[in-house]
């Protein structure tokens, strides 16, 4: 890990030693010859870990030690101690030191302590990452508009319970986040998160995917592999478009919600497996049950509890909150602290129907923020499907030159019936009278930026 280290010592000659010796090492390096030019560089740059010596003239390292504790400086501190004072290095531990070494010290167990040192410090930010990830994700979650606290209001008495939940929503809502944030919370938040994309696998693959398969099953078969079920052994499984996988497959599955056990693909012994069952979908599963493509008895066995994610324009109010989380989430992960949306930007946003949700709604701050030459995220960087039916409301049509009036209008359209369908183009284009291909032509031209005359 090549970290950035701040060695604070008064001798000169043993300060120049230990900076030639971490560059060395491949580190960036900062020095300082007393307490005060400490804390002036700790104010002005980031440290992973500070060498500092306990007996230095002004301040000492034990008042130095208070200082950095009163700044949060969260690096890692390792004391010089001569010889004969030990017991101010176990002072110094009791007032923020990490680690401590003796003068004159050892270069190669230096090393191992500043190794030892940046490991903790490395375990330290992961685990900080990871909490904000959490803590990220269930500010996505919760929202701020009435039904989203309801909705998680619920989430938390369904998350106490073994119960099969079924998510309901568009695509992007959130379902995914939804499930991770509702394991989180249960009484199996130890256990595994397994996450299953019961549509991004062919059918030939799905089954084995789900339960394992034995070997010699079929043709590459070459070894027993475990399914992601038995992943998720003691946690949560998490069955994404779980309306698409085929009626063969759904007779297996109700086995399992119902027994709790299975066989491998070529198998013929039943292996129990104890996970909870979350299941979403963006189908309408009553019709399809009605249309005889989904089994009515799995239907209403992972519909005991039905949690029904509201899409992103009936929810206007949160789309500042999550524009804002994930600036913060892009800012962090390209190194461009600083950066902001413009207001003008969620002014756009808010005229904007949103209809690939929350995950459109992420991708184009992800846009704007890698195409930005500065610090704020303005309206120019926006992809073009959002400015161009971001527009007028329909009273304002009027007031706009007959070929944009005319863009909008279609696009509203043309995505209103997409809302209706659940984004099923073919039923969006029967609904609107077109042929599918010209529907997919309109829609082509809508995220290119444009729309073509009929």
């Amino acid at each position: 890990m090549k970290a950035h280290v701040l060695i604070v010592d008064d001798d000169e000659g043993l300060r120049r030693a230990l900076e030639d010796r971490f560059k060395y090492w491949g580190h960036a390096v900062t020095t300082a010859k007393n307490g005060e030019e400490t804390m002036t560089e700790v104010g002005r740059k980031s440290f992973d870990l500070i060498l500092l010596d306990m007996t230095m003239p002004g301040m000492t390292g034990l008042e130095l030690l208070d200082r950095l504790r009163d700044a949060g400086c969260p690096a890692e501190k390792v004391v010089l101690t001569a010889y004969g004072s030990i017991q101010k290095a176990v002072d110094a531990m009791k007032r923020g030191a990490d680690d401590f070494l003796v003068k004159p010290a050892d270069f190669d167990l230096l090393r191992k302590v500043v190794e030892r040192s940046l490991d903790r410090r490395r375990m330290r930010r992961t685990n900080e990452a990871l909490e904000e990830r959490v803590a990220a994700a269930s500010r996505m979650v919760s929202g701020g508009s009435p039904r989203m606290l309801e909705l998680m209001e619920m989430a938390e008495q369904a998350a106490q319970s073994e119960t099969t939940l079924l998510l309901i929503g568009e695509s992007g809502t959130g379902k995914q986040v939804l499930a991770e944030e509702i394991h989180r919370r249960s009484p199996r938040a130890a256990g595994p998160f397994v996450y299953i994309n019961c549509v991004a696998i062919s059918d030939e693959l799905i089954e084995s995917t789900l339960f394992g398969h034995e070997r010699g099953a079929f043709t590459g078969a070459v070894a027993r592999k475990e399914g992601r079920l038995e992943a998720a052994a003691g946690g949560t499984a998490f069955l994404d478009e779980v309306g698409d996988i085929s009626p063969r497959l759904q007779t297996k599955l109700l086995h399992f919600l119902e027994a709790g056990e299975f066989e491998r693909v070529g198998g013929t012994q039943s292996i129990a497996v104890d996970c909870r069952i979350i299941a979403a979908t963006n189908r309408d599963l009553a019709q399809d049950v009605r249309e005889h493509r989904f089994r009515e008895d799995l239907y209403y066995r992972i519909n005991v509890i039905t949690m029904r994610i509201p899409p992103l324009r009936d929810r206007p109010e949160e789309i500042a909150p999550l524009a804002e989380e994930f600036t913060r989430r892009f800012a962090g992960e390209l190194k461009r602290e600083g950066l902001r949306l413009d207001p003008r930007t969620l002014e756009v946003m808010h005229r904007y129907t949103w209809p690939g949700n929350v995950r459109q709604l992420k991708n184009a701050v992800e846009r704007m923020a890698v195409l930005t030459r500065g610090q704020s995220l303005t309206p120019d960087l926006l992809p073009p499907e959002v400015l161009s039916g971001s527009g007028a409301r329909e009273e304002d049509l009027l007031d706009l030159p007959y070929k944009h009036a005319v863009a909008r209008f279609k696009h509203r359209l043309i995505h209103g019936a997409l809302d209706k369908t659940g984004g099923n183009q073919t039923r969006a284009a029967e609904l609107l009278g077109l042929q599918r291909t010209y529907l997919n032509r309109l829609l082509k031209e809508i995220e290119e930026g444009g729309i073509p005359d009929e």
